[in-house]
């Protein structure tokens, strides 16, 4: 048979108005000390305790804040209700803010799905969700969620490589490139960590993302060589069609009848002069065609 025992869960905690309790104590401490003073002090000194007791049990919650009330360490409730409150004074009283947080944590080295060593930070905005969990299940909730945070970013650096790759699938998703997925797997791995506090993630997004320094210039290097590639596969793939244009337009009018030899060494021409990377300097023909 299991010993674990349910996580508690935060219920509702009815408080009465304080400032009816206000009035109350007012009117009982006035009559209280007449009736003292008048020669009926065992009518007089009870009234009088009974208007110390109302203005006891007065506490105050500002918007999003919440009061958790135990009587001789057992939970009685939560009160969410706003203004001047009153409940038994015997009642302990701790406030704790609902009101949402945010975490910027450190940035921290960790390994990508390469092994690549990557610097990565993030931002989560946080709140509590149910009181009684934050308080009673989990220590110190604040910096549970601090640790927890910490823990999830580094599992989720080493499930994604930093940058796409020959050795990836061409849709696989990257921290790079997939900044919004990334996000959404952050949240919610975030989510599942903090259920246990009572704590639910509103947002989370990555604010730092780099290869570590002793890394960086190499992979600068990598990707200025692909930027150049991909560059070079473009240019090329536009100056063939434009050369094929150039021959299809000069059949189709007739302008002039080139043999094999001079499509050759027209087609090599036009692909020096576009593809070339410097200023190409042109030599006029001021012969024959063949000549």
């Amino acid at each position: 048979m299991s010993n674990i025992q349910p996580a508690r869960t935060e219920r509702a905690f009815t408080s009465f108005n304080g400032y009816g309790m206000v009035a109350l104590g007012v009117v009982l401490s006035v009559l209280g000390t007449a009736l003292t003073i008048r020669g009926a002090p065992f009518v007089g000194i009870p009234l009088g305790a009974i208007a110390m007791i109302a203005f006891a049990g007065l506490y105050m919650l500002p918007p999003n804040m919440g009061a958790i009330l135990t009587l001789f360490g057992q939970y009685s409730g939560t009160d969410r209700s706003e203004g001047l409150r009153w409940a038994n004074p015997l009642q302990s009283k701790q406030k704790i803010s609902l009101r949402a947080r945010n975490l910027n944590t450190a940035t921290l080295k960790v390994n990508d799905k390469r092994g690549n060593p990557v610097e990565i930070g993030a931002a989560v905005v946080w709140r509590v969700r149910d009181s009684a969990q934050a308080v009673f299940e989990i220590d110190d909730y604040e910096r549970f969620v601090a640790v927890q945070a910490e823990t999830a970013i580094r599992h989720l650096a080493s499930a994604y490589a930093y940058d796409t790759g020959d050795d990836l699938q061409p849709d696989e998703t990257t921290l790079r490139a997939g900044l919004d997925d990334v996000a959404l797997a952050l949240k919610n791995e975030l989510e599942a960590r903090f259920a246990t506090a009572g704590v639910e993630v509103l947002d989370a997004k990555l604010t730092h993302l780099a290869y570590a320094p002793e890394i960086a210039q190499v992979m600068l290097r990598r990707q200025q060589a692909e930027a150049i590639v991909s560059a070079r596969h473009k240019i090329v793939a536009g100056a063939v069609g434009m050369v094929e244009a150039a021959l299809k337009g000069l059949s189709e009018r007739d302008i002039v009848q080139l043999d094999d030899e001079r499509k050759a060494a027209m087609v090599s021409n036009l692909l020096v002069v576009l593809c070339s990377d410097q200023q190409v300097t042109p030599v006029v023909n001021t012969g024959t065609l063949y000549n």
